[in-house]
């Protein structure tokens, strides 16, 4: 197992290091460029962990506490949605052209299409949260299900009785050529 674990982080680390290559061409030698790129590689991270995540953390663990059961996952997905989806809508909202031009990015309304994102992530949450229950809730009438339990066969169809043969009799009414002993 510490092998694999080796092997899946080697490629991770030879990106990681390709990545300081190619900053520190961009970087050296220093100008005032580079300074705000670092600012914005970091503060970005440091932005996350110290503000959204926390706050997205508290707001779910509130939500998980206050909401009914049937409302619990839909509710705190779409809050962790809208937390992914500001962190990724924050660069076009903070100042217009907050990153690298790309064709058909900057021809529309970042603010718009966020509010209709977001629109779109709590329809969904409601239309999930108000479905009607595929799965009946688990009662204490029916015991759990466990490993070592032998499989419950209330529920299971009967077994047909066979004749001596092994073939299944016929149903009633049915005509037959044989004698009936």
């Amino acid at each position: 197992m510490k092998i694999a674990r080796a092997l899946l982080a080697l490629p991770g680390l030879a990106a990681l290091a390709w990545g300081a290559v190619l900053f520190a061409e961009y970087a050296l030698p220093l100008r005032p460029e580079v300074f705000r790129t670092v600012g914005w590689l970091v503060g970005g991270p440091l932005l996350n962990d110290a503000l959204i995540a926390p706050l997205t953390a508290l707001l779910g663990f509130a939500l998980a506490r206050l909401l009914p059961p049937r409302w619990k996952t839909p509710v705190i997905t779409g809050t962790v949605i809208t937390g992914v989806l500001a962190i990724l809508a924050f660069p076009l909202l903070w100042r217009p052209y907050g990153t690298p031009p790309m064709p058909g990015l900057h021809d529309t309304n970042p603010t718009l299409g966020l509010a209709l994102t977001l629109a779109a992530v709590w329809l969904a949450v409601l239309l999930t949260a108000l479905r009607p229950r595929v799965v009946p809730p688990i009662t204490s009438v029916v015991p759990p299900i466990t490993r070592d339990a032998p499989p419950d066969t209330r529920d299971a169809p009967a077994r047909t009785p066979t004749d001596r043969t092994g073939t299944p009799p016929d149903p009633p009414g049915a005509q037959t050529d044989r004698p009936s002993y």
